[in-house]
Order: structure tokens, then C-alpha cells, then sequence
């Protein structure tokens, strides 16, 4: 049996993904006074302002990952495999150029024209606006394999083309012409930069030189070495200082002065990887990057020596996260571990409340004061494999402990600092094998309870950091490798599970044992809720099983998975238990029932989930992917059905947020369009609905007469005095001014014949032809469209004497009636009863027929206001009741 995919959790989006090994583009908004930063991450790319690095766009997904993207003053080019794609807005596709053979590798917007570059050696000039291949270039790769591309400054239509084996050519691309070859300087070019001064470029080799090279006189002013390797990237100054970066593949950056010509500083380890692009904004000192760390950073030069200083920075995992929790109780936290031994913080609200708690070291004073000779690695701790946090007594002290591997010496960590604390917990003489492998922090947050390979079993007081004791009376709780330990809501129970089958129970202060429970295969992991005292293990054989510590039985076991199980959470409830394993499946048990209700698989293997304490997000991390993803919790937005799923489904497979491609054609189906909700005119016919008009069309109809003399002028307008624009004259040599002839309509009698007035609005005439359809739909929706002042003058124009038929009155009463019958309209049927019967109460008093009508209209009033009455005051009974009684 197959599924549609996940009926309980729904792709969000992705936390901590910002760029990739691709060099980011600048951009410059004239509009906004902004500058703008793209770059790429997998099939999509991020586009950010540099004042704050706020995420303004994110565009739609392309079929494969992006190679290199460029910009210009309107669009963003981006180049997946072999095509290239023209983004507008930052997200939608307006063009897309196809034509190269091989993958794109290079890309130069040049005003109307793009010229791409691909790994076979074709060079491909496109009309933007058209698509079309304007020029085509073909070069033989062995002997000129392009490497670089740069447009000059004040060369009109020409291109600088570097290649691999050195050598330089200057094309101009509109005549299809090789202007100049530049025979380089012996090892291939990585990088060409317009320099601020006009003929000059700035030449980056393979070999780590910097050539400062003039053009148009084919000479080489001057040049420098840097030691890293190959130059990944050029940037020049045009703030005023004669400045060059250069970035190097082991993400140093050198700063290098022009006119001295020497190194003014060097700012080591900037990225954990290479320097992608290194890019200076124009005017400003501000210096960004960005590189395959995973990061986005803004320098500034305000220091004495020249040296940056970082502004700002976006920053995830440069290498992918292993193990992910929920910090708080308030769930828009996410603390997260990765291979790279950092350990960061993603808000679920905004990424402005990212936190780096950054690497941990051996030793922090010996790493601010390490000699230059030392390693920039040997004093790094390695990658974090567990770790517990609480945040009950996170500003009293350290919050957090972590497992590293290989070590047995755990570390504290502050939340609200920022920073690894000062203790490194491990336990008096103990073996140099042994390993931490399980940590938990009590629910108080003053004690942490670690497990390590050899059995042992410890508790550390936070605060102090001095060891409490262990558990077991040889000082080994265990015969194998602890896997995990868990201690209870009131630290009176301490659970702890080993290799050797065994899962124990102990008393928290005196360290006594109470019970073991034997398992019938090795517990891999272990995970508590401590708000219903459930207990999931997740064994070697791919099995679960859920213990309740108070009976200290088993209580469930579910079989499923077809792979380690990596990770598990419950639910805040404790209802459902989640769990992922190396299956890439991701599946949800309920324990009440003990059945399967929900399974969907992913594309890469999930290695850490955690449910939020609020229960609104699931997140998720996976194998070879550098993001956190969020799921949403879909039974929180409507009742969803759960149902047991068969031994045999099979689960189909769901996208992972924010790599979703676009499918703007795609059209809606009338299944969904069956799903739209639509209200209904009226929910029950014994209901009184009232209007969705706004108060001032019919509070305002009783008061008209105080509103027109309120607002009466003072004075009548009077026209001011003016001559005519000319005056007539009579023809002849002599001009004589003649009077104005009377025109025929001011010969005519001004006394107007009684017909003339007597035509009837639209209003009037449906109202009539209303009594005998019996449907008064649409008299009334011409009445709501009316105005107060428009509604008082149809209603008195309803009489004989204000040009109307004899039968309107009567009418209007049948209309009146309708409305009440039916419920709907309850407020404006009052309010223009109440006007009508201000305005022909006399009239109607004198016609028996008319008087019927009211008496019958009357009897239906009083009978609707009592049902209104006894319901107002069972609701008025209720509510006094419920704020009286003493619950």
C-alpha cells in the first residue's frame, strides 16, 4: 500500500543555508540607495541587503544546482548545468538561454548582451532581451582553456578572456575580432579585476602572484606572492586607500598596499574554506565574502594598520549538523551540532536571532595567546556527538554540556553569552581510552549526569564543576559502552542503558540501584519525556520499545524501521513518539493506540529530529546537507485524520522544504477548488443574520433631518461680479454693440406641467414589478447601495405625492415582511421600517389595507424579539453563572 506523502507534517522552509562554494554578485538599487548580495545555495539563490544582511528574496528552484550567478542592473543570470536562467524580481524566470554543450562555468552581463562561458570552450555572446546567440566564440581547450572573463572599464564592447595555460586575449565582441594577445606569465590565470585606475587589471594566478598589469601599454607595473596557494579572488579599494585583496584557497585574506607595494596585514582564517569572492563596495570601506563554509561576511576598515574588523555576518554549519534539540520552552530555538565542532543556535523566527556559540577549544587562554608557529587546528576540540541543555539556571551558569568525539572530557557551554564555559568535566582517574558517549542536565539544571564507554556512570555539580559521585558499587554502572542516561521530572530516578542489554534504574541521590530491565538487543539510543514518565529505546535491531518508569514495564514495542533508527522526540503530550532512522524514513507512532499513523520518506537520510515544546515545528537534519528543516505540524491548523497504517506501506516520498521547484503552470485542480470554503448567506433559517454594511448606511436614517440642518451654510453662494468675455456687435464699418437674442428656452414658459415630474426611479419600478415575482432580491440590493440622504429621498418618493403609485406603500410593507421572514438583513429591515413609518405614518393611518398589513407586520415583530429575548438571556444566565461560581 502506497501514500501520497505525510498527512500529519508539511515542508516549511530551511534554517542556516546562506552560500555555497559559488561566488556571490553585487548589486546596486538606485531606487533604494542599497546595495544588494546574491548568492547561490543549491538550486536556488539568496538575495540580501548588505546594510543588515536580511534576507530580502529567495527565487524559485531551477532542475540542478547553480553554477555561477551575475547581475546587473535588472536582472540576475544564473547558470545550472548547461542552461542559464534570467531572473527578475530576484525569484521569477523571465528568460532562459539555451545553447551550450557542457556546463556553464562563467557568466558577464555586458549592457544588452551576456556573455557565458562553458567548460568545452565556448564562448557564447546572448541578446538579453531576446534569447538570441548574438557571437559565438570556440577555443580549443588544451591550448586556451578560458578560465576568467572581465569586461575593461572604457573599452567599449571588449572582453578580456583568461585561460588556464596563462595566456590573455582582448576580444572586442560586436566586430567578432581578436584585438590582442598577452602572452602571461607562466602559470594559468583564476582571476581577473578592473582595478579604480582606467587600462590597469589586476591579474590573479594559480601560483599565488598578484599581477598589477596595464593593457593598453602591455606592462606589468608591479606584483606580489602570497603563500596560500591560488588566488581565489581580487578586490580593489575605492574608498581611497590604494588596497588589493586577495583570497586564498585556506580562507586567509591578504591586504596588500599599491603605492608601498607591500603587505599591510593579513587577516588569517576569515572562512573555514576557501574564499569564494571577496567583493569592495563602491565608496564605502566595507569589505564582503563569502564562501563553501556556509557563510556571508562584512568587513569593515576602521582599525588602525589597516587592518578589518567584522561588522556583520551570516553563518551557518560549514559542515553538516549531527545532532539538533529545541532549546526553552518557548520553541523558537533550535540548538544544533555539526561536523564542523561548532555549535550554533537558529531562531524559528527571525535569522537575526542566530546565535554562534562557536568552537570549542582545549584551552581558551592558550588559544588567544597561541604562537605563530602553533596550529590553527591543534587546539580546536573535535566535533561535538551529544549534548543536553536546559535553560532553567542559564543565567546563574553554563546551560549546556557536550560529548566530543574521542574525548572523555565534556564541556559547558553558555547560552546567553555565547561562549564555551570555563569547566571541562572528567571524571578522577579514569582510563585514557575512555569516551563520553551519553550526557543529560537535570530538569533544575544544577547537576549533569555523563556516561562514557567504560561503564561509568558520573554526576557534576554545573555550577562548580566538581564531580558529585558515581553510580555503581565498583564505580561502573555498566559491563559495556553507555548509551544513554535520562533522569526524571524531581531527580529522584536516574535511567541509564548500556551495551551490555540492560537498562537500569537508580536512586538519583543515594546512587543505589533499584531495578534492571533486560532487553533483548542492544539499546542503541535513549529518550524521556519526563512530563508522562515514558521512556523510548530505540535497539540495534531496529526495534522501539517505550517503557513507563513507574511500572518499569514495556509498554509498547513497534517494528518498522529497516535501518538505524538515528534519532527519536515525543510529542509535548507525550502522545506521539517520531522517529528517524538511516531508512530515510520518518515515521510517527501513536502510543495510546500502538499502531503506525503517519510515515514519509526524504531523499537523504535524517541523522536528528526534535519536536518543538510548543509542538508547532518539527526540525530536522540530514546526511550531506548543511540546513536545519522545518516541518509544520498540520494538526495544529485542522483536524487531521489518523488512521493505523498496514505492515505493508509504503511510504512515498516528500521534498524537503526550500528545494521545491517552481511549477508556475502547473494548473489548479477542482479538487481544490472544491476545498475553498465558501460562507453561507444563512446558516439556519431559525437564525437572524444581520448585514455586513457598515454602521453610518443605516444608523444615521433617523437623524437625517438634525444632520441637513447641522450642516445647512450660513449664506447662500453668490457668484462673483464679472464682465462678459465679449460683447456683441451688429456688422458694418461703425461698431455698435447689439443685445443678446433670447434663445428659445428662455422664451418658453418657466411653469413646469405636473407629468414632467411624476417619472419614477429604478428603485420604484423594481419594487412593483417585486410584488408580483414575490422576490424582493432585487428592490433591496438596490436600497444597500443606496446612501443615508440617496434612502430618505427614495422612500419619500414612494407616496402619490412625491410621484410614486398608490400600491408602493403596501409594497415596501410586503418587502419589509420578506426580509423578516427570512432572517437575513436583521438590522436593516429595523432601520428602514423605522424611516418609512417616520415618513408616511399619516398617510398609511387613513388606508385599512395599509393598516392590515402594519398590524400583521407588528405581530411578526414582537414574536421575532421574543425568541431574540429568551435567547439573550440564557446567554446573559450563563455568563453571570460563570463569573459567580466558585470553580
Amino acid at each position: 500500500m502506497s501514500s501520497g506523502g505525510s498527512s500529519l507534517f508539511s515542508g516549511f522552509r530551511v534554517l542556516g543555508l546562506y552560500s555555497n562554494h559559488v561566488p556571490h554578485a553585487l548589486r546596486y538599487h538606485k531606487k533604494h540607495r542599497e546595495f544588494y548580495v546574491v548568492t547561490a545555495v543549491g538550486q536556488c539563490f539568496h538575495t540580501y541587503n548588505v546594510n543588515r544582511l536580511g534576507i530580502v528574496a529567495v527565487s524559485n528552484s531551477l532542475s540542478d544546482d547553480i553554477s555561477c550567478v551575475a547581475a546587473d542592473r535588472m536582472l540576475v543570470f544564473a547558470a545550472a548545468g548547461r542552461l542559464i536562467s534570467a531572473f527578475a524580481r530576484n525569484k521569477e524566470v523571465v528568460m532562459r538561454y539555451h545553447g551550450h554543450k557542457q556546463e556553464v562555468r562563467l557568466l558577464l552581463p555586458l549592457g544588452d548582451q551576456l556573455i557565458s562561458a562553458d567548460g568545452g570552450g565556448d564562448v557564447i555572446v546572448w541578446d538579453v532581451q531576446e534569447g538570441d546567440v548574438y557571437l559565438r566564440l570556440q577555443f580549443d581547450s588544451a591550448t586556451f582553456d578560458v578560465s576568467a572573463m572581465m569586461h575593461p572599464s572604457t573599452y567599449l564592447n571588449k572582453v578580456l578572456l583568461g585561460s588556464s595555460q596563462g595566456a590573455l586575449q582582448l576580444w572586442n565582441v560586436k566586430t567578432s575580432k581578436l584585438l590582442f594577445t598577452f602572452s602571461g606569465w607562466s602559470a594559468g590565470v583564476t582571476v581577473l579585476q578592473q582595478s579604480p585606475a582606467v587600462d590597469v587589471v589586476g591579474v590573479g594566478t594559480a601560483t599565488g602572484r598578484i599581477i598589477i598589469h596595464n593593457i593598453r601599454l602591455d606592462k606589468t607595473l608591479m606584483s606580489f606572492t602570497q603563500d596560500w596557494g591560488p588566488i581565489s579572488s581580487l578586490a580593489f579599494r575605492t574608498d581611497g586607500p590604494p588596497i588589493v585583496a586577495s583570497g586564498s584557497p585556506q580562507g586567509h585574506i591578504a591586504f596588500w598596499d599599491l603605492e608601498r607595494r607591500q603587505l599591510v596585514t593579513q587577516h588569517r582564517h576569515a572562512h573555514r574554506t576557501a574564499v569564494a569572492a571577496a567583493t569592495f563596495l563602491h565608496g564605502e570601506p566595507l569589505l564582503i565574502t563569502n564562501g563553501a563554509d556556509n557563510a556571508i561576511k562584512v568587513w569593515i576598515f576602521d582599525q588602525e594598520g589597516g587592518g578589518p574588523r567584522l561588522l556583520r555576518s551570516r553563518q551557518g554549519h560549514s559542515a553538516p549538523p549531527t545532532t539538533i534539540h529545541h532549546h526553552g520552552n518557548d520553541g523558537k530555538n533550535i540548538l544544533s551540532a555539526g561536523q564542523d565542532g561548532t555549535l550554533q543556535s537558529f531562531s524559528t523566527v527571525h535569522e537575526r536571532f542566530n546565535k554562534n556559540l562557536g568552537h570549542g577549544s582545549i584551552n581558551k587562554k592558550k588559544e588567544q595567546k597561541k604562537k605563530k608557529g602553533l596550529s590553527y587546528e591543534e587546539l580546536r576540540l573535535p566535533a561535538i556527538t551529544a549534548f543536553s541543555s536546559a535553560a532553567a539556571r542559564q543565567s546563574d551558569w553554563d546551560g549546556i554540556v557536550a560529548c566530543h568525539r574521542g574525548r572523555l572530557a565534556t564541556t559547558t557551554w553558555n547560552y546567553q553569552r555565547c561562549t564555551m564555559g570555563a569547566h571541562h568535566l572528567q571524571p578522577p582517574a579514569a582510563r585514557r581510552t575512555d569516551i563520553a558517549t551519553a550526557v543529560d542536565i537535570t530538569s533544575c539544571g544544577n547537576f549533569a549526569v555523563i556516561g562514557s564507554s567504560s561503564g561509568r556512570v558520573d554526576v557534576y555539580n554545573l555550577q562548580s564543576g566538581q564531580h558529585r559521585g558515581c553510580y555503581g558499587n565498583d564505580e561502573t554502572a555498566h559491563s559495556g559502552v553507555v548509551r544513554g542516561v535520562a533522569t526524571d521530572t524531581l531527580n529522584q530516578l536516574t535511567l541509564t542503558a548500556g551495551s551490555d542489554w540492560l537498562l537500569k534504574f537508580w536512586r538519583f541521590k543515594s546512587r543505589k540501584q533499584e531495578e534492571q530491565l533486560k532487553l533483548h538487543a542492544a539499546p542503541a539510543s535513549m529518550m524521556l519525556h519526563r512530563d508522562s514518565g515514558m521512556l523510548a529505546l530505540a535497539l540495534d535491531d531496529f526495534m522501539l520499545l517505550v517503557v513507563d518508569i513507574e511500572t518499569r514495564r514495556i509498554v509498547r514495542k513497534f517494528a518498522g524501521h529497516h535501518g538505524n533508527i538515528n534519532d527519536m522526540t515525543f510529542s509535548p503530550d507525550g502522545r506521539w513518539l517520531i522517529t528517524v532512522a538511516m531508512d530515510c524514513t520518518i515515521r510517527t507512532w501513536d502510543l495510546p493506540s500502538g499502531f503506525l499513523v503517519d510515515c514519509f520518506l526524504v531523499a537523504m537520510a535524517p541523522v536528528g529530529v526534535s519536536l518543538s515544546p510548543t509542538g508547532d515545528f518539527l526540525s530536522t537534519a540530514h546526511v550531506d546537507s548543511l540546513g536545519v528543516y522545518l516541518w509544520t505540524n498540520k494538526s495544529l491548523c485542522g483536524p487531521v485524520g489518523l488512521r493505523p497504517l498496514p505492515a505493508d506501506y509504503q511510504p512515498a516520498e516528500v521534498t524537503l522544504p526550500g528545494v521545491t521547484v517552481d511549477e508556475s503552470e502547473q494548473e489548479v485542480t477542482s479538487e481544490e477548488v472544491d476545498d475553498a470554503y465558501k460562507s453561507a448567506e444563512q446558516l439556519g433559517a431559525e437564525l437572524v443574520t444581520l448585514s455586513l454594511l457598515p454602521e453610518s448606511r443605516w444608523k444615521s436614517l433617523l437623524y437625517l433631518d438634525n444632520i441637513k440642518r447641522r450642516n445647512k451654510p450660513v449664506a447662500p453662494p453668490s457668484a462673483p461680479p464679472a464682465a462678459p468675455f465679449f460683447l456683441p456687435t451688429l456688422p458694418g464699418l461703425t461698431p455698435r454693440f447689439t443685445s443678446p437674442m433670447a434663445t428659445e428656452q428662455e422664451t418658453q414658459s418657466k411653469l413646469l406641467r405636473w407629468g414632467s415630474m411624476s417619472q419614477r426611479s429604478e428603485f420604484s419600478s423594481d419594487l412593483e414589478s417585486a410584488v408580483e415575482s414575490g422576490s424582493f432580491d432585487r428592490p433591496l440590493r438596490l436600497l444597500k447601495d443606496c446612501g443615508p440622504a440617496a434612502l430618505s429621498v427614495e422612500l419619500t418618493c414612494l407616496t402619490s405625492e412625491g410621484g410614486g403609485a398608490s400600491g408602493l406603500l403596501l409594497a415596501f410593507i410586503h418587502m419589509i415582511d420578506s426580509m423578516l421572514s427570512s432572517g437575513r438583513d436583521f438590522d436593516l429591515a429595523q432601520a428602514y421600517l423605522a424611516l418609512f413609518l417616520k415618513l408616511h405614518l399619516r398617510s398609511l393611518s387613513q388606508d385599512s389595507v395599509a393598516m392590515a398589513a402594519l398590524l400583521h407586520l407588528a405581530s411578526r415583530l414582537e414574536a421575532g424579539w421574543a425568541e431574540l429575548r429568551v435567547s439573550f438571556d440564557q446567554s446573559l444566565c450563563l455568563l453571570s453563572y460563570a463569573k459567580s461560581a466558585l470553580l
